[in-house]
C-alpha cells in the first residue's frame, strides 16, 4: 500500500478538484438559464443599413423609451412584463408608425413578443450572454438593417437627452451578485457557457 500512496493521494486530490469544478460548472450553467429566463429584451431592427434608416431606427427607439413608464408597466417577473407588453402591441406599433410618418417615412412596422437568439451583446457596463431570450421585437420595413437592443425588463433602458444609458441601480436591485459578475465579467464565463449550451443541446 505504501508503494502506491504517492499515486493514490494525488489522484484523490485531482478527483476532488474535478468534482468541485463540475459543481461550479453546473451552478454557472443554471445561473445562465435563470438569467435568460428572467429578462425581456427590446429589439428594434432597421429597414436597412443606410444612414437614414439607421437614424429612423433610433428615432423610433427614442419615441418608445420616452413613453416607457406608460407603455411598460411595472412587473414583478417576466410573465407579468410580457403580458403587459402583449396588451400594448397595437399601441406600440402605432407610436412607431406615427414616428416614422412624422419623419416622412412610409415603412411598415410590426411589433411582437417572440423568442430571439442573440449573440453576446454589450450595453453600458453589462454584457448579456449569447442565447435565446424573450424579446419585444419591432421590425421596420424589410428589417434587413443592423438592430438595436437593450433590456426592457427589468427596466434598464433609461433615455437621457440624446442617448440611452443603463440603470445601474436597477441592475443591482434585480440581479444577484453572482449574476452581476456574469454580466460584468463576460470573458470569465464565455467558454463555460458555450460548453454548457453544447452539452444541453445533446440532450434536447
Amino acid at each position: 500500500m505504501k508503494h502506491y500512496s504517492h499515486i493514490i493521494l494525488p489522484a484523490g486530490l485531482i478527483l476532488t478538484l474535478l468534482i468541485s469544478n463540475i459543481g461550479s460548472f453546473i451552478g454557472d450553467g443554471r445561473r445562465l438559464d435563470k438569467l435568460r429566463g428572467s429578462v425581456l429584451r427590446l429589439h428594434i431592427i432597421a429597414n436597412s443599413d443606410t444612414e437614414e434608416d439607421q437614424r429612423l431606427k433610433l428615432t423610433v427607439r427614442d419615441a418608445l423609451l420616452a413613453r416607457s413608464d406608460e407603455l411598460f408597466a411595472d412587473a414583478s417577473d417576466l410573465s407579468e412584463a410580457e403580458s403587459a407588453v402583449q396588451a400594448k402591441l397595437p399601441e406600440i406599433e402605432k407610436i412607431a408608425a406615427d414616428t416614422l410618418r412624422s419623419q416622412g417615412c412610409s415603412d411598415s412596422v410590426r411589433a411582437e413578443v417572440t423568442d430571439v437568439v442573440f449573440d453576446e451583446r454589450t450595453y453600458g457596463d453589462i454584457t448579456m450572454p449569447a442565447g435565446e431570450y424573450r424579446a419585444l421585437r419591432i421590425t421596420i420595413g424589410e428589417a434587413k438593417g443592423h438592430n438595436w437592443w437593450c433590456v426592457m425588463y427589468p427596466p434598464l433602458c433609461i433615455p437621457a437627452a440624446c442617448t440611452v444609458v443603463d440603470d445601474k441601480e436597477k441592475e443591482e436591485e434585480f440581479f444577484t451578485d453572482r449574476e452581476l459578475d456574469v454580466l460584468r465579467k463576460p470573458a470569465k464565463y464565455r467558454v463555460r457557457f458555450a460548453l454548457w449550451d453544447k452539452i444541453k443541446s445533446v440532450f434536447d
